[in-house]
């Protein structure tokens, strides 16, 4: 259950803090998930980009929704996908 929130942060905080889209947001979830907590490798983080890039939606909803599964399964992908939407959504809904 910590992981899981300590995951929710992270992506709620990248989500929060980044300006300029999806492609913007790449070098704060390198940073954050493979040099500072480490918890994917250079290699898969490569991968999922690549994997996001092709898929149909945002980058950064499939980038959050892949690395949270790597990190904790089904249950990850959500609370990573939330973290990283909910800043968007609350923004648009104050507007």
């Amino acid at each position: 259950m910590e992981l899981l929130i300590r995951l929710y942060l992270a992506f709620l905080k990248i989500g929060t803090f980044s300006f300029g889209g999806g492609y913007a947001m790449l070098p704060m979830i390198e940073r954050s998930m493979v040099q500072q907590k480490k918890w994917i490798t250079e290699e898969e983080m490569t991968d999922m980009v690549a994997i996001s890039e092709v898929t149909p939606g945002p980058i950064m909803v499939n980038l959050a929704t892949f690395v949270g599964s790597k990190i904790a399964g089904v249950p990850g992908a959500i609370a990573a996908t939330l973290g990283v939407i909910v800043p968007s959504f609350c923004a648009i809904t104050i507007i």
